[in-house]
C-alpha cells in the first residue's frame, strides 16, 4: 500500500510541476512560448490531473474498509462434513488454491497472470493450517468465502468476484471443517495477496473493473442432491462457469477478465455419457483437447457421476441455440 501511495504522490508532484510550467509559460513575454507552450502544458496538466484523480478513486475503492456480517458458528467437523468439504476443495477450490490443481490447498498461484491485461499481482492464499487461517474464526472464514472480506476488513479482490460466495451455508461449513483438517504446509506468499498496479487502480477508478458485490446476508440452502436440473443449477451457481461463458452461458463477451468461453449450448449435441467422459478425460467428442489452464476440467471432472449428470441436465434444459461450432 505504501508503495502505491508513493506512486500517487509522484503523480501529484508531476501535476504540480506541470502547473508551475504552465504558469511560467503564460507569463512569458515571448508569444510563441506563451501561447504554444502555455497551451501544451495546460493540456498536459489537465490530462495528468484527471489521471491522478482517477488513480486516487481507484485506490480508495481498493483500500477502503469493507463490512459484512461475521456469523457466529463453529463447524462440527463431522465425518460427513469432512468428506463433503474435501470433495468441494478438490473439485472447486484447488483450481485456484493449489499450484498442482490437487490437495492440499497451499496457495501461491498468481491469478493475475490469467487476466487479459496486466492489472497487478493477485496471489491465492495458503488455506492449510500453516497459513493465516489458523488464526481466523470459523465465522471469519465464512465471511471471506461468502463476501470476499478478510479478517481485518480488507477487500479480497478475486474472492469477492468468485462464484464461491453462492455455496450453501452447509457447504461452506463443510469446507471450513476440511480446511482445518488439512496437513500443515508452510508456503509464504507476498502480502497483501492482492496488489493491483497503476493500470488496475485506473480501471477501478473508471468503473471498468468491478468494485465488488454487495454483501450477501441471507442464508443459502442446497437442493436435494440428485441428477436433476435443479441440483445442476446449484452446482453452476458456485462454479465459475459464467465468468468465462457469460451470465446466461451463451458465450463470453470481449473485454471480460476471464478467458472467452463458447456458448454452452454445444453440450446439447452430446449425450450425457459423452459430457461426463469429456469432463473426466479433457477430450471432447470431436477429439478436441481442453486446456486445463483455461478450462479447469480436471477439477470439474472430480465431481461424481450424479453431479455431472445434474450439470448436464441443467445445461441441456437451457433455451440456448445449438448452432455453435467451438468447444469449451
Amino acid at each position: 500500500m505504501l508503495s502505491n501511495i508513493l506512486i500517487w504522490l509522484a503523480f501529484v508532484a508531476v501535476v504540480v510541476w506541470l502547473g508551475w510550467l504552465t504558469f511560467r509559460a503564460w507569463r512569458a513575454k515571448n508569444k510563441l512560448v506563451k501561447f504554444a507552450g502555455g497551451s501544451m502544458s495546460s493540456l498536459l496538466t489537465l490530462v495528468l490531473a484527471l489521471v491522478t484523480g482517477v488513480l486516487l478513486v481507484g485506490m480508495i475503492k481498493a483500500y477502503a474498509p469493507r463490512s459484512a456480517p461475521v456469523p457466529e458458528l463453529k463447524s462440527a467437523g463431522s465425518p460427513e462434513q469432512l468428506e463433503r468439504g474435501k470433495h468441494l476443495a478438490d473439485s472447486f477450490c484447488a483450481s485456484c488454491h493449489s499450484p498442482t490443481n490437487e490437495l492440499p490447498l497451499t496457495g501461491g498461484l498468481d491469478l493475475g497472470k490469467d487476466f487479459p491485461m496486466p492489472l497487478g499481482s493477485f496471489v491465492s492464499a495458503n488455506l492449510t493450517p500453516g497459513g493465516r487461517l489458523k488464526d481466523w474464526s470459523d465465522g471469519e472464514i465464512f465471511r471471506a468465502i461468502r463476501n470476499g472480506v478478510d479478517r481485518d476488513g480488507n477487500w479480497l479482490f478475486v474472492m469477492s468476484g468468485a462464484r464461491g460466495r453462492f455455496l450453501s451455508d452447509a457447504d461452506i461449513e463443510a469446507l471450513i471443517a476440511y480446511l482445518r483438517s488439512q496437513p500443515v504446509v508452510t508456503n509464504d506468499t507476498p502480502m497483501p495477496l492482492d496488489q493491483p498496479n497503476v493500470l488496475g487502480f485506473l480501471m477501478l477508478g473508471t468503473g471498468l473493473l468491478p468494485a465488488g458485490e454487495a454483501p450477501i446476508t441471507e442464508a443459502i440452502s442446497m437442493p436435494p442432491k440428485g441428477a436433476t436440473a435443479e441440483f445442476g443449477k446449484y452446482i453452476l451457481s458456485y462454479q465459475d462457469c459464467v465468468a468465462c461463458h457469460g451470465e446466461d452461458l451463451s458465450g463470453g463477451e470481449p473485454g471480460q477478465l476471464a478467458p472467452l468461453g463458447p456458448n454452452l449450448a454445444l453440450v446439447k449435441k452430446w449425450t450425457q455419457e459423452q459430457f461426463i467422459t469429456t469432463r473426466r478425460t479433457g477430450i471432447d467428442p470431436d477429439g478436441h483437447a481442453l486446456n486445463n489452464q483455461v478450462m479447469p476440467w480436471k477439477n470439474i471432472g472430480r465431481m461424481d457421476d450424479e453431479e455431472l449428470a445434474a450439470v448436464y441436465a441443467y445445461l441441456t434444459s437451457l433455451p440456448l441455440s445449438v448452432a455453435v461450432q467451438s468447444t469449451p
